[in-house]
Order: structure tokens, then sequence, then C-alpha cells
């Protein structure tokens, strides 16, 4: 092993790049996720950083590519930033969801509890396998998307609840 590797700056250095990648990768991860939801400005923007961010990190590991310190923390932090991108967009929760909600029972008393807390509610009568269900449209804010979940579980445990992401397209009632 080179005696190099235990130097403390050897160590600041593979820290540095292993820090450049992680930001790297969660700019990427954030970007490609406001690019799905049509954010083309924040898209651009992220893509421009990231790109900075990037050349910084690669040119630090090719200039001593004889240092294996630095490849190890250039593909930690490409692991890292990966798994970080992922948690700082679940807790920005930009956009909207479609919730969906199949209730048997309590259909009608659990869209009445969902437009008192604010959100709009379809109501659709429909057949399912062991009779008639309601099933309830909602889209919503991601960051309220928990909130309608909840109260959907506390009126109804039986209740069949999906979501997907959607974009909106034009009018409605937003205001959830």
């Amino acid at each position: 092993m080179q005696e190099f590797l235990l130097t403390l700056p050897a160590w600041a250095f593979a820290l540095t790049i292993f820090s450049l990648r992680v930001v790297d990768m969660s700019i990427g991860t954030l970007r490609i996720m406001v690019s799905m939801r049509g954010n083309k400005w924040l898209s651009w923007i992220l893509g421009f950083v990231q790109s900075i961010v990037f050349v910084l990190a690669i040119t630090s590991v090719l200039n001593s590519l004889d240092n294996v310190l630095n490849i190890i923390a250039y593909a930690a932090g490409y692991a890292t930033g990966g798994v970080v991108g992922m948690w700082l967009e679940e807790k920005l929760a930009l956009g909207f969801t479609h919730v969906q909600i199949t209730s048997s029972r309590r259909g009608a008393a659990l869209a009445e509890e969902l437009r008192e807390e604010g959100f709009a509610v379809t109501e659709i009568s429909a057949r399912g396998k062991d009779g008639m269900v309601s099933m309830l449209s909602c889209n919503v804010r991601r960051k309220r998307a928990p909130l309608v979940e909840k109260i959907a579980r506390e009126a109804d445990e039986d209740a069949f609840i999906t979501s997907e992401d959607v974009r909106p397209v034009r009018r409605g009632f937003w205001r959830a």
C-alpha cells in the first residue's frame, strides 16, 4: 500500500471527491424528477450546476489515477448521491398526485370529510367484485397526499387507496 494514502491530505482530497460526487448525483436525480414534471427552467439550472460539479469531480480523479482512494471515493459518492437525491426529492414532494380511493362502505362520508379539509373530490359509483363501491378521485399537491391517505384510512380501514403522479393540463380545482 502506498504510504501517501495514509496521510491527512490524501483523505481530505478523497473526501472532497466523494462530496462533489454526492452533490453531482443528488442534483442529477432532482433534475430528472423535475424534468419529468415539466419544469424546464429549473431542470436547465440544475443541469448546468450538475455539469460544473461533475467536471470538478472527474478532473480530480483523472489527475491522479494511481490513487485508489480517489477512485473509491468517486464510486462511493456516485452511489450515495443517487440515494441522497431520491431522499431529497421525496422530502421536497414537488408536483401533484392523483389519489384514488375505492370504498365499499363509507364513500360518501369519506368524500365529505375530504371536502371539509379543502380537497376537491369526484365521486363515482362503480360495481366491484362484491357489489357497488364508491370510487373517489382526488388530485392534490404531493405534499398533501399523506393527509388524504390518512383521512381515508381513518374513515374506512378497508378502503383501497392508490396514487400516481400527474401533470395538471388545464383548469380544475387545485386549491388543496
